[in-house]
């Protein structure tokens, strides 16, 4: 078991400030994405970003693999935390380590490492599918929200209050459980090793798809929801109103209280999360079926995403008074709809990325240029760059997170470029950051946020082979 001590916390917090981990203080390393590295980065053109990109596209392996138990039985556990927080969160975990399936099938031991992620979020979701994030062990953790009032479901046991050691954080955010089935999807498509897709996560999608349709639900006064939640505090974003969310009318969607911002919804039906479960259960039905031998569980997830799918379709796209059809980032069912875009991901700008529509999409190619406008009511733009934030760190912050976002989603090369400069700019210590301020990028939000870094690599190989002549030399 490799685990990473307090002390090593430390010296990789002191030394991200400075330039990549040195190789003894690495919690993980791949030869082969390090020959990558080595391999690529004098074919920049742009050297300040080939700095960047040694510094922080191997961010998630040097820094964040807590602990990684290897099996000769294929039953890895690998625990990942975020950076700075030393927790796991389902939907970080995934966004941290898909950048390195590329290279699984050179890499035995960067295989099994993945492998123990999806195998410990699989050991998560069955623990309680509520949550959002977990500790290490049942020790806790001293940050941990232990004076949440949560109640727990009665399937998992009394309806006490949910929050156990093993649990840091226990926001409901249908983005958590859909992470879950996209790295399950992108594993396998990845590598074609049968050997995670076993009866253990066969129980947990069923437990997905069971969760998600207790929370395909309206309100009313005889409404029982099985989840609640609040918080004392002095942020609305932090907590939901009367434990249970605003009012909503069925409509094939599922309710979701928390953003993957980890910021309460204003209206229930959270559109991009909701996007990213229909995309991860048409995409793990082929394993449902073929891999893990659960045909009825297969249909089962085909007959909730096309129900969820038909809903975003009926409910979800609307006329904007400003700029016409668009996807609503939230509806309630009964009419109203939230029009803007946060920067994290399941987002608006994101759905090409998810998987959803293609970016040449009318309605997305709409969405996208809403999102990007004044209209958005978090879209900043300063002597600093342009961006999407949200309400999680406040007004006038923007996330690096959706400019590399707008990279992925754009075929302008211009655009591209004033992105990566902006890019560039804010990485005021080597490294993305959670956000930085629209007027100054040295006024910024977590030094160490492995999930911008690694996915911020993984753009730069992306724009690699759709556009090379921005990044390498002939």
């Amino acid at each position: 078991v490799l685990t990473m001590t307090s002390a090593l916390l430390a010296i990789v917090l002191f030394s991200a400030v400075l330039a990549r981990v040195n190789p003894e203080d690495r919690t993980f390393v791949s030869k082969v994405v390090d020959k990558f590295i080595d391999d690529i980065k004098p074919n920049f053109q742009d050297k300040e970003l080939a700095e960047l990109f040694e510094s922080c596209y191997p961010n998630t392996l040097d820094t964040t693999v807590y602990s990684y138990t290897p099996s000769s039985t294929g039953d890895e556990d690998t625990f990942l935390i975020t950076g700075d927080i030393t927790a796991m969160w389902l939907r970080d975990s995934t966004n941290q380590i898909v950048p390195y399936l590329r290279f699984a099938r050179q890499d035995e031991h960067l295989q099994s490492m993945i492998r123990g992620v999806l195998n410990r979020q699989v050991k998560s979701v069955l623990i309680d599918p509520y949550a959002n994030a977990f500790n290490f062990d049942r020790t806790g953790h001293p940050d941990s929200h232990t004076d949440d009032n949560t109640k727990r479901p009665a399937a998992l046991g009394t309806r006490q209050n949910a929050m156990t050691p093993d649990i840091f954080e226990r926001k409901f955010e249908i983005d958590s459980l859909a992470a879950v089935l996209s790295l399950s999807h992108q594993y396998y498509n990845a590598t074609e090793d049968p050997t995670p897709f076993n009866a253990r996560w066969v129980k947990a999608v069923k437990l997905i798809i069971d969760t998600a349709r207790k929370n395909q639900i309206g309100s009313g006064p005889y409404t029982s929801y099985e989840y609640s939640f609040t918080r004392s505090c002095n942020r609305p974003t932090e907590t939901i109103m009367d434990g249970e969310g605003w009012p909503s009318k069925f409509t094939g969607l599922i309710r979701s209280a928390f953003r993957p911002s980890d910021d309460a919804t204003k209206l229930p039906y959270f559109i991009p999360g909701n996007v990213m479960l229909l995309v991860g259960l048409r995409r793990c039905a082929p394993i449902l079926e073929d891999v893990a031998g659960a045909p009825e569980v297969a249909k089962e997830a085909l007959k909730l995403a096309q129900e969820i799918d038909d809903a975003v379709h009926r409910f979800a796209i609307l006329d904007h008074p400003m700029v016409g059809k668009v996807f609503a980032f939230e509806v309630d069912g009964f009419g109203s709809a939230y029009f803007m875009d946060d920067a994290n991901i399941p987002s608006l700008l994101s759905l090409p990325y998810l998987g959803y529509v293609d970016r040449n999409d009318p309605i997305y190619k709409n969405t996208r240029k809403f999102v990007l406008s004044e209209y958005n009511p978090y879209f900043f733009k300063g002597e600093a760059g342009e961006g999407i934030g949200g309400p999680h760190v406040g007004p006038g912050y923007i996330w690096p997170m959706s400019i590399i976002m707008r990279v992925y989603t754009s075929d302008d090369k211009e655009e591209i470029k004033a992105c990566l400069e902006v890019l560039k700019k804010s990485a005021t210590n080597g490294y993305m950051h959670e956000s930085f301020h629209l007027d100054n990028v040295n006024s910024y939000t977590r030094p160490w946020f492995a999930w911008a870094n690694s996915l911020f690599g993984d753009m730069l190989i992306d724009l690699m082979s759709r556009f090379p002549e921005l990044i390498l030399h002939w």
